[in-house]
Protein backbone atom coordinates (compact mmCIF):
# COMPACT_ATOMS: atom_id res chain seq x y z
CA UNK A 1 0.00 0.00 0.00
CA UNK A 2 1.44 3.34 -1.03
CA UNK A 3 1.71 5.84 1.80
CA UNK A 4 0.12 9.27 1.67
CA UNK A 5 3.47 11.01 1.34
CA UNK A 6 4.07 10.94 -2.40
CA UNK A 7 7.02 12.60 -4.12
CA UNK A 8 6.44 15.41 -6.57
CA UNK A 9 7.99 13.24 -9.30
CA UNK A 10 5.40 10.53 -8.68
CA UNK A 11 2.57 13.08 -8.66
CA UNK A 12 3.84 14.51 -11.94
CA UNK A 13 3.94 10.98 -13.37
CA UNK A 14 0.39 10.32 -12.19
CA UNK A 15 -0.79 13.56 -13.79
CA UNK A 16 1.02 12.60 -17.01
CA UNK A 17 -0.54 9.15 -17.05
CA UNK A 18 -3.94 10.73 -16.57
CA UNK A 19 -3.31 12.96 -19.56
CA UNK A 20 -2.10 10.13 -21.77
CA UNK A 21 -5.05 8.02 -20.68
CA UNK A 22 -7.27 10.75 -22.11
CA UNK A 23 -5.68 10.75 -25.56
CA UNK A 24 -4.83 7.08 -26.08
CA UNK A 25 -8.03 6.13 -27.86
CA UNK A 26 -6.79 2.66 -28.70
CA UNK A 27 -6.63 1.76 -25.01
CA UNK A 28 -9.65 3.75 -23.79
CA UNK A 29 -11.77 0.64 -23.18
CA UNK A 30 -9.21 -0.64 -20.71
CA UNK A 31 -8.21 2.65 -19.05
CA UNK A 32 -10.27 4.06 -16.20
CA UNK A 33 -9.65 7.80 -15.90
CA UNK A 34 -10.02 9.49 -12.52
CA UNK A 35 -9.15 13.04 -11.43
CA UNK A 36 -10.05 15.53 -8.73
CA UNK A 37 -9.39 16.03 -5.03
CA UNK A 38 -5.86 15.69 -3.66
CA UNK A 39 -7.52 14.82 -0.34
CA UNK A 40 -9.39 11.84 -1.79
CA UNK A 41 -6.37 10.89 -3.94
CA UNK A 42 -4.67 8.60 -1.37
CA UNK A 43 -7.85 6.52 -0.97
CA UNK A 44 -8.53 6.25 -4.70
CA UNK A 45 -4.89 5.57 -5.50
CA UNK A 46 -4.86 2.81 -2.87
CA UNK A 47 -8.01 1.25 -4.33
CA UNK A 48 -6.59 1.60 -7.85
CA UNK A 49 -3.40 -0.23 -6.88
CA UNK A 50 -5.32 -3.11 -5.30
CA UNK A 51 -7.73 -3.33 -8.25
CA UNK A 52 -4.93 -3.37 -10.83
CA UNK A 53 -3.21 -6.16 -8.89
CA UNK A 54 -6.43 -8.14 -8.82
CA UNK A 55 -6.87 -7.64 -12.59
CA UNK A 56 -3.22 -8.60 -13.21
CA UNK A 57 -2.61 -5.64 -15.50
CA UNK A 58 -5.67 -6.15 -17.70
CA UNK A 59 -7.09 -2.77 -16.65
CA UNK A 60 -5.16 0.46 -16.10
CA UNK A 61 -6.42 3.08 -13.65
CA UNK A 62 -4.99 6.61 -13.81
CA UNK A 63 -5.56 9.01 -10.89
CA UNK A 64 -4.92 12.76 -11.22
CA UNK A 65 -4.96 15.58 -8.66
CA UNK A 66 -6.52 18.65 -10.27
CA UNK A 67 -8.41 19.50 -7.07
CA UNK A 68 -12.14 18.98 -6.56
CA UNK A 69 -13.11 21.96 -8.73
CA UNK A 70 -10.58 21.12 -11.43
CA UNK A 71 -11.71 17.51 -11.38
CA UNK A 72 -15.36 18.46 -11.84
CA UNK A 73 -14.41 20.64 -14.83
CA UNK A 74 -12.91 17.61 -16.56
CA UNK A 75 -15.69 15.30 -15.38
CA UNK A 76 -18.47 17.56 -16.65
CA UNK A 77 -16.73 17.76 -20.03
CA UNK A 78 -16.80 13.96 -20.19
CA UNK A 79 -13.03 13.62 -19.96
CA UNK A 80 -12.99 11.33 -16.91
CA UNK A 81 -14.95 8.32 -15.71
CA UNK A 82 -14.81 9.16 -12.00
CA UNK A 83 -14.26 12.40 -10.10
CA UNK A 84 -12.75 12.49 -6.59
CA UNK A 85 -14.38 15.20 -4.45
CA UNK A 86 -13.81 16.51 -0.94
CA UNK A 87 -17.15 18.34 -1.07
CA UNK A 88 -20.49 17.73 -2.80
CA UNK A 89 -20.99 18.94 -6.36
CA UNK A 90 -22.06 22.60 -6.64
CA UNK A 91 -24.94 24.05 -8.67
CA UNK A 92 -22.73 25.55 -11.37
CA UNK A 93 -21.00 22.17 -11.80
CA UNK A 94 -24.36 20.40 -11.88
CA UNK A 95 -25.49 22.78 -14.62
CA UNK A 96 -22.29 22.23 -16.60
CA UNK A 97 -22.70 18.45 -16.40
CA UNK A 98 -26.33 18.72 -17.47
CA UNK A 99 -25.42 20.98 -20.40
CA UNK A 100 -22.95 18.36 -21.61
CA UNK A 101 -25.28 15.40 -21.04
CA UNK A 102 -23.24 13.98 -18.15
CA UNK A 103 -25.31 12.03 -15.61
CA UNK A 104 -23.60 10.84 -12.44
CA UNK A 105 -23.94 8.75 -9.30
CA UNK A 106 -22.74 10.32 -6.05
CA UNK A 107 -21.08 7.90 -3.61
CA UNK A 108 -19.67 8.80 -0.16
CA UNK A 109 -16.48 6.81 0.52
CA UNK A 110 -14.96 8.11 3.78
CA UNK A 111 -14.86 10.89 6.37
CA UNK A 112 -12.07 13.42 6.87
CA UNK A 113 -11.02 16.04 9.38
CA UNK A 114 -9.60 19.17 7.83
CA UNK A 115 -6.62 20.04 10.06
CA UNK A 116 -5.12 23.39 11.05
CA UNK A 117 -1.37 22.88 11.24
CA UNK A 118 1.63 24.69 12.71
CA UNK A 119 5.39 24.14 12.93
CA UNK A 120 6.54 21.75 15.72
CA UNK A 121 8.49 24.65 17.31
CA UNK A 122 5.22 26.47 17.85
CA UNK A 123 4.67 25.69 21.55
CA UNK A 124 2.17 28.50 22.22
CA UNK A 125 -0.85 27.90 20.00
CA UNK A 126 -2.53 24.72 21.22
CA UNK A 127 -6.13 25.73 20.47
CA UNK A 128 -7.66 28.27 18.09
CA UNK A 129 -11.17 29.58 17.61
CA UNK A 130 -13.08 29.97 14.37
CA UNK A 131 -13.00 33.75 15.00
CA UNK A 132 -9.19 33.83 15.24
CA UNK A 133 -8.81 31.85 12.03
CA UNK A 134 -11.35 34.04 10.25
CA UNK A 135 -9.47 37.20 11.27
CA UNK A 136 -6.32 35.95 9.58
CA UNK A 137 -7.86 34.34 6.49
CA UNK A 138 -10.74 36.70 5.55
CA UNK A 139 -10.40 38.61 2.24
CA UNK A 140 -10.21 41.96 4.06
CA UNK A 141 -6.92 40.82 5.64
CA UNK A 142 -5.23 40.68 2.22
CA UNK A 143 -1.78 42.26 2.41
CA UNK A 144 -1.74 42.51 6.20
CA UNK A 145 1.05 40.83 8.17
CA UNK A 146 -0.32 39.21 11.30
CA UNK A 147 1.73 38.27 14.32
CA UNK A 148 0.69 35.47 16.64
CA UNK A 149 0.44 38.09 19.39
CA UNK A 150 -2.30 39.83 17.37
CA UNK A 151 -4.53 36.81 17.99
CA UNK A 152 -3.62 36.27 21.65
CA UNK A 153 -1.55 38.65 23.79
CA UNK A 154 0.05 35.65 25.50
CA UNK A 155 1.52 34.48 22.21
CA UNK A 156 4.87 35.79 20.87
CA UNK A 157 5.34 38.51 18.26
CA UNK A 158 6.21 35.91 15.63
CA UNK A 159 4.98 36.67 12.08
CA UNK A 160 2.31 34.29 10.81
CA UNK A 161 3.16 32.67 7.49
CA UNK A 162 0.17 31.19 5.71
CA UNK A 163 -0.16 28.18 3.45
CA UNK A 164 -3.09 26.19 2.13
CA UNK A 165 -4.64 24.58 -0.95
CA UNK A 166 -5.33 26.48 -4.15
CA UNK A 167 -8.75 27.72 -5.25
CA UNK A 168 -9.51 24.59 -7.32
CA UNK A 169 -9.40 22.50 -4.16
CA UNK A 170 -12.48 21.23 -2.33
CA UNK A 171 -10.50 21.72 0.87
CA UNK A 172 -10.24 25.43 -0.01
CA UNK A 173 -14.00 25.56 -0.61
CA UNK A 174 -14.81 23.80 2.63
CA UNK A 175 -12.40 25.78 4.80
CA UNK A 176 -13.57 29.14 3.49
CA UNK A 177 -17.23 28.18 4.01
CA UNK A 178 -16.62 26.83 7.53
CA UNK A 179 -14.20 29.51 8.75
CA UNK A 180 -14.78 32.68 6.72
CA UNK A 181 -18.48 32.04 6.19
CA UNK A 182 -18.48 32.10 2.40
CA UNK A 183 -17.07 29.50 0.01
CA UNK A 184 -14.08 30.65 -2.07
CA UNK A 185 -13.84 33.87 -0.05
CA UNK A 186 -10.32 34.16 1.33
CA UNK A 187 -7.21 36.33 1.14
CA UNK A 188 -5.02 35.36 -1.78
CA UNK A 189 -1.54 36.25 -0.50
CA UNK A 190 -0.43 32.89 0.87
CA UNK A 191 1.55 29.88 -0.34
CA UNK A 192 -1.03 27.89 -2.33
CA UNK A 193 -0.61 24.38 -3.74
CA UNK A 194 -2.87 21.54 -4.89
CA UNK A 195 -0.11 19.18 -3.69
CA UNK A 196 -0.56 18.74 0.06
CA UNK A 197 3.02 17.52 0.41
CA UNK A 198 4.23 21.01 -0.59
CA UNK A 199 2.15 22.43 2.25
CA UNK A 200 3.58 19.88 4.69
CA UNK A 201 7.12 20.93 3.73
CA UNK A 202 6.25 24.61 4.23
CA UNK A 203 4.81 23.99 7.71
CA UNK A 204 7.84 21.89 8.58
CA UNK A 205 10.20 24.67 7.49
CA UNK A 206 8.56 27.90 8.72
CA UNK A 207 8.41 28.54 12.48
CA UNK A 208 5.44 30.90 12.16
CA UNK A 209 3.51 28.68 9.75
CA UNK A 210 -0.27 28.45 9.90
CA UNK A 211 -1.64 26.05 7.30
CA UNK A 212 -4.61 23.81 6.62
CA UNK A 213 -5.08 20.49 4.81
CA UNK A 214 -6.51 16.99 5.30
CA UNK A 215 -5.97 14.90 8.42
CA UNK A 216 -4.33 12.02 6.54
CA UNK A 217 -1.31 14.19 5.72
CA UNK A 218 -0.97 15.10 9.40
CA UNK A 219 -1.11 11.44 10.43
CA UNK A 220 1.54 10.58 7.85
CA UNK A 221 3.89 13.38 8.98
CA UNK A 222 3.72 13.19 12.78
CA UNK A 223 6.71 14.87 14.34
CA UNK A 224 7.37 16.97 11.25
CA UNK A 225 4.27 19.14 11.69
CA UNK A 226 1.69 19.67 14.45
CA UNK A 227 -2.09 19.88 14.31
CA UNK A 228 -3.76 22.20 16.79
CA UNK A 229 -7.12 21.89 18.50
CA UNK A 230 -10.13 23.88 17.29
CA UNK A 231 -12.73 25.18 19.74
CA UNK A 232 -16.05 23.55 18.91
CA UNK A 233 -18.48 26.49 18.42
CA UNK A 234 -21.34 24.54 20.02
CA UNK A 235 -19.66 22.91 23.03
CA UNK A 236 -16.79 25.36 23.64
CA UNK A 237 -14.36 22.46 23.98
CA UNK A 238 -10.94 22.50 22.32
CA UNK A 239 -10.81 19.35 20.18
CA UNK A 240 -7.83 17.94 18.30
CA UNK A 241 -8.49 16.31 14.92
CA UNK A 242 -8.23 12.53 15.11
CA UNK A 243 -9.93 9.45 13.73
CA UNK A 244 -12.08 9.20 16.86
CA UNK A 245 -13.06 12.89 17.23
CA UNK A 246 -14.01 13.17 13.56
CA UNK A 247 -16.06 9.97 13.68
CA UNK A 248 -17.81 11.02 16.91
CA UNK A 249 -18.68 14.46 15.52
CA UNK A 250 -16.78 16.29 18.29
CA UNK A 251 -14.33 17.89 15.85
CA UNK A 252 -16.35 20.71 14.31
CA UNK A 253 -16.78 22.59 12.06
CA UNK A 254 -13.92 21.07 10.05
CA UNK A 255 -15.14 17.48 9.60
CA UNK A 256 -16.52 16.45 6.24
CA UNK A 257 -17.55 13.48 4.08
CA UNK A 258 -15.52 12.55 0.99
CA UNK A 259 -17.01 11.36 -2.31
CA UNK A 260 -16.49 9.86 -5.70
CA UNK A 261 -18.78 10.77 -8.62
CA UNK A 262 -19.23 8.17 -11.33
CA UNK A 263 -20.14 9.02 -14.92
CA UNK A 264 -23.25 6.91 -15.60
CA UNK A 265 -22.30 6.38 -19.25
CA UNK A 266 -18.90 5.02 -18.26
CA UNK A 267 -20.71 2.18 -16.49
CA UNK A 268 -21.53 0.73 -19.89
CA UNK A 269 -17.92 -0.48 -19.76
CA UNK A 270 -17.66 -3.58 -17.54
CA UNK A 271 -14.27 -2.61 -16.11
CA UNK A 272 -15.63 0.69 -14.73
CA UNK A 273 -18.61 -1.04 -13.12
CA UNK A 274 -16.28 -3.64 -11.61
CA UNK A 275 -13.89 -0.97 -10.33
CA UNK A 276 -16.66 0.99 -8.55
CA UNK A 277 -17.97 -2.20 -6.92
CA UNK A 278 -14.40 -3.01 -5.85
CA UNK A 279 -14.03 0.54 -4.49
CA UNK A 280 -17.17 0.31 -2.33
CA UNK A 281 -16.16 -3.12 -1.03
CA UNK A 282 -12.67 -1.93 -0.07
CA UNK A 283 -13.18 1.76 0.81
CA UNK A 284 -13.41 1.15 4.58
CA UNK A 285 -10.22 -0.91 4.74
CA UNK A 286 -8.13 1.33 2.49
CA UNK A 287 -9.45 4.58 3.99
CA UNK A 288 -8.21 3.45 7.39
CA UNK A 289 -4.85 2.32 5.98
CA UNK A 290 -4.13 5.76 4.50
CA UNK A 291 -5.29 7.77 7.51
CA UNK A 292 -8.97 8.52 6.86
CA UNK A 293 -12.11 7.64 8.79
CA UNK A 294 -14.20 4.81 7.35
CA UNK A 295 -17.93 5.42 7.21
CA UNK A 296 -20.22 3.09 9.19
CA UNK A 297 -21.04 -0.21 7.46
CA UNK A 298 -24.60 1.06 6.94
CA UNK A 299 -23.31 3.98 4.86
CA UNK A 300 -21.45 1.65 2.51
CA UNK A 301 -24.53 -0.59 2.25
CA UNK A 302 -26.63 2.44 1.26
CA UNK A 303 -23.98 3.52 -1.25
CA UNK A 304 -23.95 0.02 -2.79
CA UNK A 305 -27.75 0.08 -3.09
CA UNK A 306 -27.64 3.46 -4.79
CA UNK A 307 -25.02 2.18 -7.19
CA UNK A 308 -26.93 -1.02 -7.95
CA UNK A 309 -30.12 0.97 -8.63
CA UNK A 310 -28.15 3.57 -10.65
CA UNK A 311 -29.66 6.42 -8.62
CA UNK A 312 -28.50 9.60 -10.35
CA UNK A 313 -27.80 13.03 -8.91
CA UNK A 314 -26.88 14.30 -5.46
CA UNK A 315 -28.47 14.19 -2.00
CA UNK A 316 -27.15 17.74 -1.51
CA UNK A 317 -28.71 20.88 -2.91
CA UNK A 318 -25.69 22.19 -4.77
CA UNK A 319 -24.88 24.59 -1.95
CA UNK A 320 -21.79 24.46 0.31
CA UNK A 321 -22.48 22.85 3.70
CA UNK A 322 -20.33 22.53 6.81
CA UNK A 323 -20.48 20.50 10.01
CA UNK A 324 -22.31 17.52 8.50
CA UNK A 325 -22.00 14.58 10.92
CA UNK A 326 -21.88 10.91 9.97
CA UNK A 327 -25.41 10.47 11.37
CA UNK A 328 -26.77 13.34 9.26
CA UNK A 329 -25.08 11.94 6.17
CA UNK A 330 -26.68 8.55 6.82
CA UNK A 331 -30.13 10.13 7.14
CA UNK A 332 -29.75 11.78 3.76
CA UNK A 333 -28.45 8.60 2.16
CA UNK A 334 -31.40 6.61 3.56
CA UNK A 335 -33.97 9.05 2.11
CA UNK A 336 -32.78 8.51 -1.45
Amino acid sequence: MRKVLVSKKVLALVAGLSLFGGVSKGFSSQVIKIDGSSTVYPITEGVAEEFQKAKKGAVKVTVGISGTGGGFKKFCRGETDISDASRPILKKEMEECKKNGISYIELPVAYDGLSVVVNPKNNWATCMTVEQLKEVWKPESQGKTFYWSDLDSNWPKEPIKLCGPGSDSGTFDYFTEAIVGKAKSQRGDYLASEDDNVLVQFAQREKGALCYFGLAYVEENKGKIKAIAIKNPKTGKCVLPSLSTVKSGEYQPLSRPLFIYVNAKSLERPEVKEFVEFYLNNAAKISKQVGYIPLPDKAYELAKKRFQKRELGTVFGGEPEVGLTVEELLKREAKH
